[in-house]
């Protein structure tokens, strides 16, 4: 029998060598996964961070200029010169002009094409890209969306020359006739100061999936994906490449150029696109640290548990020696204990009486404490639910403006320490606009319950446009929200308040966007213009806000400007949004209405006056 609890004994310790063991290796791989999905949570946010700023710069950088060809056109030389082009003098003129140009924006070239794609002026006289004059380039992209009307946005490279640049260009008319083409070439210089800022490998990547810009050299002109023969053919016609050879991307066919997070390798891969590019940035991050962060902490935590382990056996033992030190006072006092025994027991009885009693007290005092905190509760509840409502409506308005002013406010620390005080500037202006607007924000409220007059004035429906989608970009990206706004700025005007405008807008894109939620292929579409009613009466401008979104249902639509009727869940919505932009919209002299959008969705219409009143 001894012998048999001994190998009993024997086995225990096995066993127990056993679990322990297997407790600090489950300890070190639950530490070491833990801690690396905290590392790279860690250097996720830190890269997302730094790929937001550098979005953003690339985005002011190359867009900044987009505006420039529509200007073009205005000048009276050009059109003169698109009516004679064998004139001297006129292309003397226009190319003087365009150098003018070119020389206050500080683009790489700004010039003028006719119809046949061939340039007739140019601010560029020496290097012999697609802005020469005299040079064919009808088969470049830009061109042939500009003649069809459209801006044209498209990157290449300058032909018989090795110049990258963005090319964006605007259809000249005269009349309702394009006559010409107007186009700019914006370098691609200043984005190589900027590489710094993301800390890590990254490169910029064209519609094509072709690699044109990047901060490792041989990354350049690879593709990210395999060219299919009609991409080779169509980019040996356009020579948007030059005469160069597209090699694959090291990654390749690894790399998932639409995923905005995938891991391959010892690399974490980010990816970004560009807000109304077709442009995007992918950042190259090495997991190798975070790797032996996350060894480091296995490590300790093993460590640790072999600690916890060794204090698990000192206490056993200490519990052990003090089972056999109470035996024996159990057995030296057990002759006491039964001599005593009875009058223990009363007592034990009285006690456990009185107990009873002071425990029943104790139940019934705390009943009426609840009973009393619930009543408060109650109270509390009910004022919170009406605070919560007011708060909710208030945040929904100021969400959007705070989010774009942590991002200024971010790429104008950078600015600063760069020393570029022409952007900080900008920045600055534009995160002064904003306060503005937030410290307004409030008074469409107010104007729900008693009217205010507005300050009207020919406002500017695509600034407007830019304004309000400005503030929701962040949103837009992370939904991957096709916009199509087609009203251009200095193109459509109204005769309102432009921050009213602007709010009402906000207000309609958010619950587009909210409706849009749930879309596989989210798509919002802004549209404006201008139009005379049949019989007298001024001119009036309307203003479609259309989303792909579920819809609205006959019911809905029916109560939709109802003061608190909302379709979306309890407490995502106060029901004053659309209340309160019918009102404004009402002040302005307009209306709002809604109805169903083709293919499915839904559309809100402004109607506002285009011009101010005529005078009685």
């Amino acid at each position: 029998m001894p012998d048999q609890n001994h190998r009993w004994r024997a086995a225990w310790r096995l066993l127990a060598a056993a679990a322990a063991l297997a407790l600090m290796g489950a300890c070190a791989l639950l530490s070491y996964r833990h801690g690396e999905r905290a590392g790279v949570r860690q250097l996720q946010a830190e890269a997302n961070h730094r790929l937001d700023l550098f979005a953003s710069a690339v985005e002011g950088m190359v867009k900044r200029s987009e505006h420039v060809p529509a200007t073009i056109q205005l000048n009276p030389e050009i059109l003169a010169l698109l009516r004679a082009p064998k004139e001297p003098a006129r292309v003397a003129a226009a190319s003087a002009y365009l150098r003018r140009l070119n020389a206050h924006v500080g683009s790489m070239a700004a010039f003028t094409l006719d119809i046949r794609g061939v340039v007739v002026a140019s601010s560029n006289d020496s290097h012999p890209d697609d802005s020469m004059l005299g040079m064919d380039v009808s088969f470049r992209p830009y061109f042939l969306e500009a003649l069809s009307g459209r801006v044209g946005r498209h990157f290449a490279i300058g032909v018989n020359g090795d110049m990258p640049g963005y090319f964006v260009s605007h259809p000249i008319r005269d009349g309702a006739h394009v006559v010409g083409v107007a186009a700019i070439k914006i370098s691609l210089e200043p984005i190589d100061q900027t590489w710094a800022m993301v800390g890590a490998p990254a490169l910029l990547a064209d519609a094509n999936r072709i690699v044109i810009h990047s901060s490792h050299l041989p990354w350049r002109y690879t593709a990210l994906a395999p060219l299919t023969l009609e991409q080779r053919v169509d980019m040996q016609l356009t020579r948007t490449y030059s005469d160069l050879q597209i090699q694959e991307f090291p990654l390749v066919p690894r790399l998932d150029q639409q995923a905005e997070r995938q891991r391959i390798d010892e690399q974490l891969v980010l990816t970004r696109p560009l807000d109304g590019m077709d442009w995007r940035v992918m950042l190259f991050l090495d997991l190798k640290d975070v790797r032996h962060a996350a060894l480091v902490q296995g490590a300790m935590s093993a460590v640790a548990a072999a600690f916890l382990v060794l204090l698990v056996l000192v206490l056993v033992q200490a519990r052990r020696i003090q089972r056999q030190r109470r035996e024996g006072r159990r057995l030296l006092e057990r002759a006491n204990a039964e001599l005593e025994s009875k009058v223990a027991a009363r007592t034990q009885d009285l006690l456990g009486a009185n107990a009873s009693l002071k425990r029943e007290v104790r139940e019934r005092e705390q009943a009426e404490q609840s009973l009393r905190a619930a009543q408060n509760e109650l109270v509390q509840a009910a004022k919170m639910a009406v605070m919560g409502q007011l708060a909710a409506g208030i945040t929904h308005e100021l969400t959007q403006p705070l989010g774009a002013i942590r991002t200024l406010s971010g790429n104008a620390e950078e600015f600063l320490r760069r020393g570029q005080m022409d952007p900080l500037a900008g920045n600055l202006q534009i995160i002064g606009r904003l306060t503005d607007q937030m410290g307004n924000i409030i008074q469409p409220l107010k104007a729900f319950a008693r009217k205010s007059d507005a300050v009207h004035g020919a406002t500017d429906i695509g600034q407007t446009f830019g304004n309000a989608l400005f503030l929701y970009g962040l949103r837009l990206r992370k939904m991957r929200v096709q916009v199509v706004s087609a009203c251009a700025p200095g193109t459509v005007f109204a005769w309102c308040d432009a921050n009213r405008l602007e709010q009402v807008l906000i207000n309609l894109i958010g619950n587009a966007l909210d409706a849009m939620a749930a879309a596989p292929e989210p798509c919002l579409e802004l549209r404006a213009g201008s139009v005379s009613p049949t019989q007298g009466g001024g001119r009036w401008t309307w203003i479609d806000v259309e989303d792909n979104g579920a819809g609205l249902s006959l019911k809905a639509r029916e109560q939709l400007f109802e003061p608190f009727f909302t379709t979306k869940a309890p407490g995502a919505g106060l029901g004053l949004g659309l209340v309160i932009s019918r009102d404004i919209v009402r002040g302005f002299g307009g209306d709002i209405l809604v109805s169903d959008r083709q293919g499915g969705g839904t559309c809100f219409r402004l109607q506002i006056p285009a011009e101010a009143p005529a005078p009685p």
